[in-house]
C-alpha cells in the first residue's frame, strides 16, 4: 500500500461521517416546517417530510459505513477541508425543499437562497414572500438561525489556530497555552449556544411584545440573532410600520454582533470586562457616529425630523454594518452622502466571534495600530515599535494573518466583480453584489439588488458565483482557498 494512503482514506471517512450526521440533523430540522405547513393545509409539508426522510435514510447509510478509522490527530488541513466541505454539502441538501416546493425557481436559485441563508448574507431570490406557505418561510429563518450557531461553534473549534482569531476571540486571561474562557472547549461552545437562544428568546420577546405576530416574532428573531436579515415580509421590517420594533432590532442587531464570549463572562466573576476588547469600543462607536452623521444629513438634506431620522439611520446602519440586511425602506434614495456612508459601512462587518460579516471590528484596530507604528517608525527610526493590541502585543504572525485577509479580501471582490461583468451584469450590481456576498451583508446597490429589490433576475452562473463568495466571505476566505494549494497535500 503506497504511503499516506491510510492517511488519506482517513480523512475521506472522517469527512463523509460528519456530513452525513449534519445531513441527519438538517433532516430533522425539515419536520418544523413540515409540522407548519400540514397544520396550515400547504402540500408542501409532503416535500419536508419527503426530502427530510430520503436524506436521513441516505446520511444514516453513510454514517454507519463510514464509522471508524478517522484519523488519530485532528490537524488544521483537515479542520479546513471538513468545515468547507459540511457547509456546501449543508447547503446542497438544504436547498431541496426550496426546489421541490411550489414555488417556481432553479437548483441554481435554490442553493444561492440557502447559502445565502447558512452564511446569514440574506441576499434572496425569492419574491411574493407575503404569499408563501408559512413552511417555507420558517425554512429560510431555520436555515439563518442554524448558520449563525454554527458559525459560533466552528469560530471556537477552527479559528484559534489561526493567529487573528486566537488573538481576538480569546483575549483573555488563561492558564494554559490557549486562551479559553472556560476550561473545556466544550463548555465554551455550550455556554455560546445558551447564550445565542437566550439572546433569540429575548428577541422574540421583545418584537411580540411590540406588536409582531408569534410566528413573525419568532421567525425575525432567528434572522436577527443570526444577523441573516430573512423576513417573512417583501418589505422587510418596512411591512410593520413601527418604530419600537425599528428600535429593538437596532439593539438586537448590535448585540448579536458582539463577541459572544461576552455573555459567558458576565456571569463568571471578576471576568466582565467589556470595555477591555478594543474591537468592542471601535465597533459601537462607529455605529453611533455613523448613525449621527446619516441622520444629520437628512435633517440637513431632506428635512426629515431629526428624532425620526436619527430612530430610521441607526436602524437601517446598523443593519448594514452588523451584515443582516434588513430594510423598512429604501435607503439608497435619502441622499449621495448617505449612500457613502453606507458603502463604506458594507466593508466593515462585527467583532470577531459573533455572527456578524465582513472585515471585522479587530482586524481594522491592528491595521490601524500597524499604521500608525510604521509612521512613527518614520520619525523615529531607531525606536522599537510594538503594536499592541488590548494588553497584549501583536505578534508578527498575527499582523501577517490580518494582512492577508485583507488582501484576499478585495482579490476576492475584484475577481468577483470581473466575473460578473463578463456574464453581461452592469458594474454597479456587479460590484455591489460581489461586496455584498463577501461581506455577507444582503441587499446591494442600484435598482436591481438594491434595498429594494432582489437577486432574482440574475442568470444562473450568476448566482453560483455569488454563492461561490458568500462561502469565501463567511469562511474567512483563508479557510476555503488553502485548500486550492496542491502543496497543502503534497504529504
Amino acid at each position: 500500500m503506497p504511503p499516506g494512503q491510510t492517511g488519506a482514506r482517513a480523512i475521506l471517512k472522517t469527512v463523509f461521517h460528519v456530513c452525513s450526521i449534519f445531513g441527519i440533523t438538517v433532516s430533522g430540522a425539515m419536520l418544523v416546517p413540515a409540522l407548519i405547513d400540514f397544520a396550515d393545509g400547504s402540500k408542501d409539508w409532503q416535500i419536508f417530510v419527503g426530502t427530510g426522510s430520503l436524506i436521513a435514510a441516505a446520511c444514516s447509510l453513510v454514517a454507519v459505513a463510514t464509522r471508524g478509522g478517522r484519523p488519530e490527530v485532528f490537524s488544521q488541513k483537515l479542520g479546513f477541508l471538513l468545515v468547507t466541505t459540511v457547509w456546501i454539502f449543508t447547503s446542497a441538501i438544504g436547498a431541496l425543499p426550496l426546489y421541490f416546493s411550489s414555488i417556481n425557481i432553479t437548483y441554481a436559485g435554490a442553493f444561492f437562497e440557502a447559502m445565502s441563508g447558512l452564511t446569514t448574507t440574506g441576499s434572496t431570490v425569492i419574491s411574493g414572500l407575503d404569499a408563501l406557505p408559512r413552511g417555507l418561510l420558517l425554512w429560510r429563518s431555520l436555515l439563518q438561525w442554524m448558520g449563525g450557531i454554527g458559525i459560533i461553534v466552528m469560530v471556537i473549534l477552527i479559528l484559534p489556530s489561526l493567529s487573528a482569531g486566537g488573538l481576538s476571540l480569546f483575549h483573555m486571561e488563561s492558564s494554559d497555552r490557549s486562551d479559553k474562557v472556560l476550561p473545556r472547549v466544550n463548555q465554551l461552545a455550550a455556554g455560546l449556544i445558551t447564550a445565542y437562544l437566550t439572546l433569540t428568546f429575548l428577541c422574540a420577546l421583545s418584537y411580540f411584545a411590540l406588536g409582531m405576530g408569534v410566528f413573525d416574532a419568532a421567525n425575525h428573531a432567528m434572522t436577527t440573532l443570526a444577523t441573516g436579515g430573512y423576513s417573512t415580509h417583501d418589505a422587510s421590517m418596512g411591512y410593520f410600520d413601527n418604530r419600537g420594533i425599528l428600535v429593538a432590532s437596532t439593539i438586537f442587531m448590535a448585540l448579536a454582533a458582539l463577541p459572544f464570549v461576552v455573555y459567558i463572562r458576565a456571569f463568571l466573576p471578576r471576568r466582565f470586562q467589556l470595555w477591555s476588547d478594543p474591537q468592542v469600543v471601535v465597533f459601537l462607536l462607529t455605529c453611533v457616529a455613523m448613525s449621527f452623521a446619516i441622520a444629520v444629513t437628512r435633517r440637513v438634506i431632506n428635512d426629515t425630523p431629526f428624532g425620526e431620522a436619527l430612530i430610521s439611520s441607526s436602524f437601517h446602519l446598523v443593519s448594514v454594518i452588523t451584515t443582516t440586511g434588513y430594510a423598512a425602506e429604501d435607503y439608497t434614495l435619502w441622499s449621495n452622502a448617505a449612500i457613502g456612508i453606507f458603502f463604506l459601512a458594507m466593508f466593515l462587518g462585527g467583532c470577531a466571534g459573533s455572527t456578524a460579516g465582513g472585515i471585522k471590528a479587530n482586524r481594522l484596530v491592528i491595521l490601524f495600530l500597524l499604521v500608525r507604528a510604521n509612521f512613527r517608525s518614520l520619525i523615529r527610526p531607531h525606536a522599537v515599535q510594538r503594536i499592541k493590541y488590548g494588553n497584549e502585543e501583536v505578534s508578527v504572525e498575527v499582523i501577517q494573518t490580518v494582512t492577508i485577509f485583507v488582501f484576499l479580501f478585495f482579490g476576492a471582490l475584484l475577481v468577483g466583480t470581473v466575473l460578473l461583468m463578463i456574464l453581461g451584469i452592469d458594474i454597479i450590481t456587479a460590484f455591489s453584489g460581489s461586496l455584498t456576498a463577501l461581506s455577507n451583508v444582503g441587499p446591494g446597490f442600484g435598482q436591481i439588488i438594491g434595498p429594494a429589490g432582489n437577486f432574482s433576475s440574475l442568470s444562473d452562473p450568476a448566482l453560483w458565483i455569488l454563492s461561490t463568495i458568500m462561502l469565501l466571505g463567511r469562511l474567512e476566505l483563508v479557510t476555503v482557498l488553502v485548500l486550492l494549494f496542491p502543496s497543502v497535500w503534497a504529504d
